[in-house]
């Protein structure tokens, strides 16, 4: 992927963000539509569809493969269209609506079709709960408290969704790999790994391993660098 490429899909993700917190939507659907955009243009050319439509569409579709969280097309149908056009009135009950609501509903089916009607994402974000639930034992209780480890986890994960980096690795693994990165961005150790017989990452997931932590964090660190370079273009 080429950095005007990956700048575009960059700009899409931060714009699933805003239209799924002002749709109200919880972590896993969003996550899930992220993932399903990433899924889509991995096997589809991104000159050959609008990808706004697209990730409009994958918010409707994750509303409904996330059961605990259904989202009404009239709501995805008014919440992107207004994100999109800000500088524009909310769309009427007129043609315009009616056009961009059977773009969304046409967009599905043919989204589904694309991914082979494999809609079903299996997301880090329990691993990593489970992971700091076991490191918060680890650490002594004043440690733990000082530094904001988990919130930094999580706004870490959070970040990875703008790249395709759930399409490459194992959910364990990518939540190992942030929970590293976050104890090395505060500059912490873990109690005893150096006396140990394996390294505390090993005790999670067996199959990991130390250069693969590095590969997903240098992804985690090259999607710090695209928020830069968007940042620079405007």
């Amino acid at each position: 992927m080429g950095d005007n490429e990956g700048l575009v899909h960059f700009r899409v993700v931060r714009f699933i963000y805003e239209a799924g917190m002002k749709l109200r939507m919880k972590t896993i659907p969003l996550s899930t539509t992220c993932v399903l955009y990433h899924r889509f243009f991995r096997e589809n050319k991104l000159d050959d569809f609008d990808p706004y439509l697209i990730a409009a569409t994958c918010l409707y579709l994750a509303g409904k493969v996330e059961e605990e969280q259904h989202i009404s097309l009239r709501d995805v149908v008014n919440v992107t269209y207004r994100t999109l056009n800000r500088d524009k009135p909310p769309l009427e009950m007129g043609e315009k609506y009616w056009q961009y609501r059977d773009s969304v509903v046409n967009c599905e089916l043919f989204l589904l079709r694309s991914l082979q009607f494999k809609s079903v994402v299996y997301h880090p974000h329990k691993f990593l709960l489970h992971y700091l639930k076991y490191l918060e034992d680890w650490f002594d209780p004043v440690t733990w408290s000082t530094f904001p480890l988990t919130r930094t986890c999580w706004g870490i994960l959070r970040d990875t969704y703008h790249s395709p980096l759930a399409l490459r690795y194992k959910p364990q693994h990518i939540a190992i790999a942030v929970l590293y990165f976050s104890i090395l961005c505060h500059g912490l150790e873990v109690p005893h790994n150096r006396t140990a017989d394996r390294p505390w990452w090993k005790v999670f997931k067996e199959d990991i391993t130390l250069n693969e932590i590095k590969d997903i964090i240098n992804e985690i660190i090259f999607t710090f660098d695209m928020e830069a370079m968007l940042q620079t273009s405007g």
